[in-house]
């Protein structure tokens, strides 16, 4: 079974998280936020990624994200989806949304060197959903797209950069290395 009750009961999840719960958008933009992590799920799928990585992948915002009269934990989702998915979310979670921005991404970046492959495949999904649509947003709006984030263009654009190299770098044979690598390529053009 390929679309198995776990993968729908993390939809439903992620859904009641981004979308019911607090109506969740893209950055400045009329989508919705649950696009995300559904791409990140189906980018998973394509690559073969067992049921608990795509489950995480669907689920990898939901901590992070959670509203606080429905706070989403790593207990929540051990209960619902096991241990193994919980740690998986719990690793590309970034710990302390408070920091300012540059502090929260350099200890993200700092964590890849310590990710499991299920975790770095769960970021890498992540990150190529996330660059692929500033590249489209980019190409489509212009520079103008940088004024809706908290960091500057070359921070921002730096910032993945030093995570797709870390990612390569920690994990060659990636699956998504291909794709990671033309994302690098196509940041430099921004």
């Amino acid at each position: 079974m390929v679309y198995t009750q776990k993968i729908k009961r993390a939809i439903k999840f992620s859904i009641k998280t981004h979308e019911v719960y607090q109506k969740q958008k893209r950055k400045n933009k009329d989508i919705a936020y649950i696009t995300h992590p559904l791409t990140v799920g189906i980018i998973l799928s394509l690559v073969g990624a067992n049921e608990n990585v795509i489950c995480a992948g669907i689920l990898h915002d939901t901590i992070e994200d959670s509203v606080d009269y429905k706070k989403v934990d790593a207990g929540m989702l051990a209960e619902r989806f096991g241990r193994e998915v919980a740690d998986l979310v719990v690793s590309v979670t970034e710990v302390d949304r408070s920091l300012p921005w540059e502090d929260r991404k350099a200890d993200a970046l700092s964590h890849i060197w310590q990710f499991s492959e299920d975790s770095l495949l769960v970021k890498s999904a992540d990150t190529l959903s996330n660059t692929s649509e500033l590249i489209d947003d980019y190409t489509r709006y212009g520079e103008s797209i940088f004024d809706q984030f908290s960091a500057s263009k070359e921070k921002m654009l730096a910032h993945y950069r030093h995570v797709i190299e870390a990612i390569l770098e920690r994990w060659r044979e990636n699956p998504l290395a291909d794709d990671l690598k033309k994302a690098l390529v196509d940041l430099t053009m921004l």
